[in-house]
């Protein structure tokens, strides 16, 4: 297929087929996996709104299945929890965090998580909150941007983002990790089967007295995977692709949001620095291993060529 060739992905009787034959799998596949939810309705409705309505509706849909995977390995993971595979790593991770980043205070080391909750103030908390709301809607936002401007860089964002989330679920199950929260209120004693905790981002919704986080929070998939943080990980492929694509404006902002959540990761006690650290670690290595396979492997360069004239103008 060559670089100038567009093809239109049309609604016919087999594209019907296939869009409605995938939407009731997925609805029965789910409901074994995880139960029947609402937002798997919103989901499937969504995806079929995209795909009847237009053709650049169903470009956009096309472009934003790497999301669509990305949605569907997070919410299976609560089917089959990294606790049940390898052991979870409390106290080793506390101590290594005391160990290189302990704050000597008062006769006694705190790990940063520890001193930060001793010295909260409600501007830290609002701009903490703030800057981690900015976690999905900020990649999300920004791809869409990209598939108007750029649709062959829209597809190598959202690429990217799905290797990078990759690499972090198999950290996941290779090293399952308590995060801060945890070990603070729980200490080293393993509760299975709980939600994860909303830990110093209450200190946001109870500032502007809404649930934003806890309604977030009750959907985790597992309180068991805070290294790497993702969320740490997410804006560096943001703020990469924006420096690449020349958004001078777009870089600082993203690099503002991207310093800002890392801060709030550690101020909240949802990830230790050793847990930003391994994030920053693998957004680089999901970047630069799309760059290579692309680079390196023709089946996947051959792959990327044909995604892109799928969803071209």
């Amino acid at each position: 297929m060559g670089n100038n060739v567009s093809h239109d992905i049309t609604v016919n009787p087999r594209s019907v087929i296939v869009i409605s034959s995938l939407s009731i799998a997925y609805f029965v596949l789910s409901y074994f996996v995880v139960g029947f939810k609402g937002d798997q309705v919103v989901f499937v409705l969504a995806a079929n709104v995209l795909f009847y309505l237009s053709g650049r509706t169903r470009k956009f849909l096309m472009a934003y299945l790497t999301f669509v995977v990305y949605w569907i390995l997070f919410d299976y993971m609560k089917a089959f929890p990294n606790y049940n595979y390898n052991v979870v790593h409390m106290a080793d991770l506390y101590n290594a965090e005391k160990h290189l980043f302990g704050i000597h205070t008062g006769g006694t080391i705190l790990t940063p998580n520890e001193y930060l909750k001793l010295h909260c103030t409600a501007f830290l908390d609002v701009m903490s909150g703030l800057f981690y709301l900015c976690w999905i809607p900020v990649p999300f936002g920004f791809g869409i941007y990209l598939f108007i401007k750029n649709r062959q860089q829209c597809l190598h964002f959202l690429i990217s983002f799905v290797v990078i989330n990759i690499l972090g679920f198999i950290i996941y199950y290779t090293y399952p990790a308590a995060p801060p929260w945890y070990i603070q209120d729980y200490g080293y004693v393993l509760h299975k089967d709980m939600h994860e905790g909303i830990a110093g981002l209450a200190r946001f919704d109870n500032y502007f007295h809404v649930n934003i986080f806890r309604s977030i929070y009750t959907k985790g998939s597992n309180v068991f995977a805070a290294m790497p943080s993702l969320h740490s990980a997410y804006p560096i492929v943001v703020f990469y692709y924006a420096v690449k694509n020349r958004m001078k404006v777009a870089s600082v902002v993203f690099g503002i949001v991207t310093a800002g959540i890392w801060f709030g990761a550690v101020y909240t006690s949802h990830h230790y620095v050793l847990d930003v650290l391994a994030g920053i670690l693998c957004a680089t290595a999901g970047i630069a291993l799309f760059n290579l396979l692309k680079a390196k492997w023709g089946w996947f360069a051959r792959f990327i060529t044909n995604y892109e004239n799928l969803i071209k103008k």
